[in-house]
């Protein structure tokens, strides 16, 4: 099933993210497959309940507009999965400077999931 066979490539971005996530006190899985087949950049527990997280480079927009399969994959997960799921665009991430700045971006996007 081509579906299910993905190369599963770390990316920068994703490294810089996750060692965030870490610093912030958090346990994360990474590369992690849904019930339904999707694979998540990283997963992690949040007052009790997994968070999924997407760090979405540019592969995943057409300017700064997602493409369909990165809105059908969100959209899977949650509903179908039943994951909240975090989107980190690349330009987002890039405009942070220091590491406060990019752990308060963090929490503030778990704090959106709730």
């Amino acid at each position: 099933n081509e579906f299910m066979k993905q190369t599963l490539i770390s990316s920068d971005l994703q490294k810089q993210v996750v060692s965030v996530l870490h610093s912030v006190g958090l346990i994360v899985d990474e590369e992690v497959q849904t019930k339904s087949g999707y694979v998540l950049d990283a997963t992690f527990i949040h007052n009790g309940k997994v968070i999924g997280l997407e760090i979405d480079g540019p592969s995943h927009f057409i300017g700064r507009k997602k493409k369909g399969n990165t809105i059908l994959k969100e959209r899977q997960v949650a509903n179908v999965d039943l994951i909240p799921l975090i989107s980190v665009p690349y330009w987002e991430w890039s405009d942070l400077v220091s590491v406060e700045d990019k752990e308060s971006y963090i929490l503030n996007k778990i704090d959106q999931t709730e």
